[in-house]
């Protein structure tokens, strides 16, 4: 009896991951922006990464500005973000599902807004049990989901070295970026193909990353990976940029402004470079910050702007084919709110955006009939192109239930070699 009983719950284990739930992003709606994790108040770009023991913040804006109510659920994934079979208990110490209390209303801007902040751990949510992948769920007072926040938890258990090289495929070799690592651990590793897994991010973006690569060879508990095309990444190009701090001026890339119900500002137009010199520009990776230069606290003090963006490219004669912006403004979310339409008047693709005041960094992309993105197609790819690489290592020893982060490794492009 007793190992019937056993052989079920072995079964139903099997049966309920195998119909595990991946994670997914559910985009905020159009009011509600601005959606940041924070450490002593500096934005984490992309997916947070957040060390074990520390404390952060998630932060958004209500547009609506009628002081609505939202509180938070957490929940936990595996390393490829399905569902993990750990009840709460194990990864939480304390409860969720409660009311995001601290809210402020805007100061002296056009645009009205509630600012939102929540702080983990707080007195409820005492601590994060587990280093790993985790989602905060934000619900409105009518239990309806309204959008989700991914962010890693890790911790320093081993070292990772890593360096980027330049692609030994010569059809690749001026477009794109290959990112090559070693782990080295202080504990045994068992069965390292099946029990150590790899995430490698270009620029924080968990969209493009890569997952599942295996060591190629071991020397004791140093693990090395020296692929080629499996852990490549498109070169891309340095991001364009532009700075509104001065709400009421032309700033950086802005040609001009104008003061309806809020402000508006356009940017000079761009052009597509995938022909063109590879050109250095001192960029952010995708990333922005929150600014505006005559306030005092940019969380409540920041106005919102409607961003105008022109392209001067041909007509895409593929109607399948969109041009959007892109990058970590809106966590490398394509959606409504980014695509850029054909203006047949000014022979133009044009668009815009609603963004709170700051300096962003933003690419140019097309996507085909699928969404799927079309790497280089107005940026172009170059092997010169700075860009930064996290690698992620998660070890699920045999009996562990949960894969936990045990290193996380950091590299740039700048010194990239043959």
């Amino acid at each position: 009896m007793k190992i019937l009983l056993e052989t079920i719950c072995i079964l139903f284990i099997i049966a309920e991951s195998s119909f595990a739930q991946q994670a997914f992003d559910l985009t905020p709606p159009e009011y509600i922006r601005t959606v940041q994790i924070s450490q002593g108040g500096v934005n984490l770009p992309g997916i947070p990464l957040i060390e074990y023991g520390t404390s952060f913040e998630l932060s958004f804006d209500d547009i609506m500005g009628d002081e609505a109510f939202y509180h938070y659920k957490i929940s936990y994934y595996d390393y490829d973000w399905k569902t993990s079979i750990l009840p709460k208990n194990e990864y939480l110490d304390g409860l969720d599902d409660f009311r995001i209390l601290d809210t402020e209303n805007s100061l002296t801007t056009l645009q009205i807004y509630t600012h939102y902040r929540l702080q983990i751990p707080n007195r409820n949510t005492r601590a994060l049990l587990k280093t790993g992948n985790y989602l905060l769920e934000i619900y409105n007072d009518d239990e309806e989901l309204v959008f989700t926040k991914k962010f890693v938890v890790y911790q320093r258990q081993s070292t990772i070295r890593s360096w980027v090289k330049r692609s030994r495929d010569l059809n690749f070799i001026n477009t794109k970026q290959v990112v090559q690592f070693e782990i080295e651990t202080t504990n045994q590793i068992i069965e390292p193909n099946r029990n150590l897994k790899t995430v490698v991010m270009q620029n924080h973006n968990l969209k493009t990353a890569i997952y599942g690569l295996q060591p190629q060879f071991n020397f004791g508990n140093k693990f090395t990976y020296k692929y080629d095309q499996e852990s490549s990444f498109w070169g891309i190009n340095e991001y364009w940029n532009f700075d509104n701090k001065e709400i009421r001026n032309a700033a950086v890339n802005v040609s001009h402004i104008e003061l309806l119900d809020i402000y508006h500002n356009y940017l000079y137009t761009h052009f597509s470079r995938k022909d063109r010199v590879y050109t250095f520009n001192p960029d952010i990776n995708g990333n922005y910050v929150i600014r505006n230069i005559d306030a005092i606290n940019n969380d409540i003090e920041a106005d919102y702007v409607w961003l105008h963006f022109s392209l001067r490219i041909p007509k895409i004669k593929d109607k399948n084919v969109a041009v959007h912006i892109y990058g970590g403004f809106n966590d490398f979310e394509i959606d409504n709110s980014t695509e850029l339409t054909y203006n047949p008047v000014s022979r133009l693709y044009e668009g815009k955006r609603l963004f709170k005041q700051g300096f962003y960094n933003f690419l140019y992309i097309t996507t085909d009939e699928n969404g799927k993105i079309i790497p280089g197609s107005i940026s172009g790819n170059f092997d010169k192109t700075e860009n930064e690489y996290t690698i992620l290592a998660y070890y699920r020893p045999p009996g562990q239930r949960f894969d936990a982060v045990i290193g996380i490794g950091n590299t740039t492009s700048v010194n990239i070699a043959n």
